[in-house]
C-alpha cells in the first residue's frame, strides 16, 4: 500500500457516500463529496508520477475506482430523477462492453495489458465534469446551467460511445500484430 493506492481507495469508499447523499435529495453535500471524490482521481495519479509508485495494483484499481464512482453517481442520479435512464445504459453499457472484451482477449489470447487510453481518459474528465454539472444543477437551478447540463449529456454520451469505439479498435489492432494472425 502506497500514497496514491491510498488515493484510489479513498475514491471506492467514497463512492457509496456520494451516492447516498445524491439519493437522499442532499445536493450541496453529494457536490462537496463528489468534487473531493474527483480529486483524488488527480492526486493518484500526480502522486504516482512525482513520488514514482506506479504499481499493478494501483494501475488495476484506478481504472475500476473512476468506473465505481462514476456509475454510481449516474445511477444514484437516475434513481434520484436527475438524469435519463437511457444515458445511464450508455455509461454502463460501454463499460460493460469494455470489462467484455478485456475478458474474452484474457481467455483467448496472449494479451495480459489493458492500458487506458488517451480516449479513456477524455472520457473519464467529460463524465466527471457532466457528473458535477448535473449536481450543480440541482442546486442552482437557472437557464444558463440548465442549457449546459443538456448539452453536457449529448457531448458527454458522445465521448463515452466514442471512447469504446476506440477501445474496440485498439483491441483489434492488438489482436491482428500477434504472432500467427494475419495482418
Amino acid at each position: 500500500m502506497n500514497l496514491p493506492n491510498l488515493f484510489t481507495l479513498l475514491r471506492l469508499l467514497l463512492t457509496p457516500v456520494v451516492a447516498w447523499a445524491i439519493a437522499t435529495r442532499r445536493p450541496v453535500l453529494a457536490l462537496w463529496l463528489f468534487a473531493a471524490a474527483a480529486l483524488t482521481d488527480y492526486l493518484d495519479g500526480a502522486a504516482a508520477r512525482w513520488m514514482h509508485l506506479r504499481t499493478s495494483a494501483g494501475e488495476k484499481l484506478d481504472p475500476i475506482a473512476d468506473k465505481c464512482l462514476l456509475s454510481g453517481v449516474f445511477l444514484a442520479q437516475a434513481v434520484a430523477g436527475l438524469v435519463p435512464w437511457w444515458f445511464v445504459a450508455v455509461v454502463f453499457g460501454r463499460d460493460l462492453y469494455i470489462l467484455l472484451a478485456a475478458g474474452i482477449l484474457l481467455l483467448t489470447t496472449p494479451i495480459r495489458q489493458f492500458p487506458p487510453s488517451i480516449w479513456g481518459k477524455v472520457s473519464t474528465c467529460v463524465q466527471i465534469g457532466t457528473a458535477i454539472v448535473w449536481m450543480g444543477k440541482s442546486i442552482w437551478n437557472f437557464w444558463a446551467l440548465n442549457a449546459l447540463a443538456a448539452a453536457g449529456l449529448w457531448i458527454c454520451t458522445g465521448f463515452t460511445l466514442g471512447s469504446g469505439i476506440h477501445y474496440t479498435w485498439h483491441g483489434v489492432q492488438k489482436v491482428r500484430q500477434l504472432p500467427g494472425r494475419s495482418h
